[in-house]
């Protein structure tokens, strides 16, 4: 198992995580975009509609699967980077679907991150890349925190701040300071 200093920024669909990571990023810090939305954009861009790219879903999920695990195999385990997912979300994906989650599970056992930040659902909205509904998206806020918690991982709720106070909330926990006054 590999020990990081890598931060996870997970949450059902419409949490926010997209805010906060973006904000990261300016601040300075480096982060790691959505495996599954970045692939959803590509395959979007080369003409195929949303049906067809997850017309499947085996081939789909372990599609998102591999290439994070491509993404975190060739990140430097010292340095803090804020993942927006992490191995383990696919647990919860291959759940949703119906799909056995032995394979991301046995996956995530691979590396062990510093911490994992999940963020409390907001107002749900959908867009040209989400297809789940607001009832899917509970459903997913409950697997995803199980998944970590299931692989012992103490999981951190983000609450519902603006972006701001979110990533304040979350720094200041990574640098061990208190945000008692965020609560």
């Amino acid at each position: 198992m590999r020990n990081t200093c890598w931060r996870v920024i997970t949450g059902a669909p419409c949490s926010g995580k997209t805010s906060v990571i973006s904000e990261l990023a300016r601040l300075g810090y480096r982060v790691v975009q959505e495996t599954a939305r970045a692939y959803i954009d590509e395959e979007l861009e080369r003409g195929r509609d949303l049906l067809q790219i997850k017309a499947d879903p085996l081939p789909f999920e372990r599609m998102i699967l591999n290439r994070k695990i491509e993404i975190e195999s060739a990140l430097p385990d010292s340095e803090i980077i804020f993942l927006d997912r992490a191995i383990p979300d696919s647990i919860a994906y291959f759940e949703l679907e119906g799909l056995d989650p032995e394979e991301p599970r046995s996956k995530s056992r691979e590396f062990r991150y510093a911490s994992v930040f999940l963020m409390d659902r907001l107002r749900f909205e959908t867009d040209r890349v989400r297809t789940e509904t607001d009832r899917m998206a509970a459903t997913l806020d409950r697997l995803l925190e199980t998944s970590y918690v299931e692989l012992g991982y103490p999981v951190v709720r983000v609450p519902v701040l603006s972006v701001k106070k979110r990533c304040r909330f979350i720094l200041d926990i990574v640098q061990g300071r208190s945000n008692d006054g965020f609560l």
